[in-house]
């Protein structure tokens, strides 16, 4: 093994590392800095988790992300099966490909033309238009994915479910739903974190009535950095941690089943 081989490429992946961690590792320690101003530190402190924990504002602005996002993820999976359960040799099969073209987009593109069809049509922003603009976009993630896990479903499980009297409702529930389960899982929880993250959208669909996660943080931003975004910033990615966990856990149980 060359000394080029044997230090330079494993000094590359630790540089990419740091390139990814530092920022994350930075913000989590200065979350704890007593310092108002985010780049001298002073003292440890969890004074700005206690006024994290003491604004009604930041909570209600979470509340309604964690709304858009269950909503949207339930809207966009639920339209994204039936369409592409029930589209058969359609013409509705050939225009999966508009799908990705949802994809390739500028999102800035899609909320204009939100906000354009919600001006046009008199319906006040609020809730309703955001959970309709997520799912706009979580239509984009699940039907590729979706589509792409049914095409590679055997034939001959609905095939035999049909024959034995089935309905194509109860062929859907009790033998597609429980196959395409690792698909739907996966689109999900990417439309989850799509709409929990999005800002554009929320920007020109909410209005000045529902106020989303990262709409409250860029106001706060705009006042000047505030060491309770980097506090709440580091109460979610432990939350995301958490689940992230708990999803290995149960890949590996699955995999030592199988076995």
């Amino acid at each position: 093994m060359s000394i080029f081989s044997r230090y330079f490429f494993p000094s590359m992946v630790l540089c990419l590392y740091l390139f990814l961690y530092i920022p994350i590792i930075v913000l989590v320690l200065f979350s704890f800095n007593d310092n108002e101003f985010t780049y001298q530190w002073s003292s440890f402190s969890l004074r700005w988790y206690r006024e994290l924990f003491a604004s009604t504002e930041i909570w209600d602005a979470l509340k309604n992300s964690l709304i858009v996002a269950t909503s949207s993820v339930f809207l966009s999976i639920t339209m994204g099966v039936l369409l592409v359960f029930y589209s058969g040799n359609s013409f509705f099969k050939k225009s999966f490909l508009l799908f990705y073209g949802n994809l390739a987009v500028p999102e800035i593109v899609l909320a204009v033309g939100m906000l354009s069809f919600f001006a046009f049509f008199s319906i006040p922003l609020g809730l309703t238009t955001l959970i309709a603009g997520h799912t706009l976009i979580g239509l984009g993630y699940v039907v590729p994915i979706v589509h792409s896990r049914f095409i590679e479903l055997d034939d001959r499980y609905t095939e035999a479910s049909l024959d034995l009297g089935a309905t194509q409702g109860q062929t859907l529930m009790k033998v597609v739903l429980p196959l395409l389960s690792p698909a739907l899982f996966a689109a999900g929880l990417l439309v989850f974190i799509i709409s929990l993250d999005d800002f554009v959208i929320s920007f020109f669909c909410a209005g000045s009535s529902a106020q989303t996660l990262p709409i409250y943080i860029f106001s706060m931003i705009r006042a000047g950095a505030s060491p309770v975004v980097s506090a709440l910033s580091t109460v979610l990615l432990g939350m995301s941690s958490i689940l992230v966990l708990i999803f290995s856990s149960l890949q590996i149980k699955k995999m030592d089943i199988l076995r």
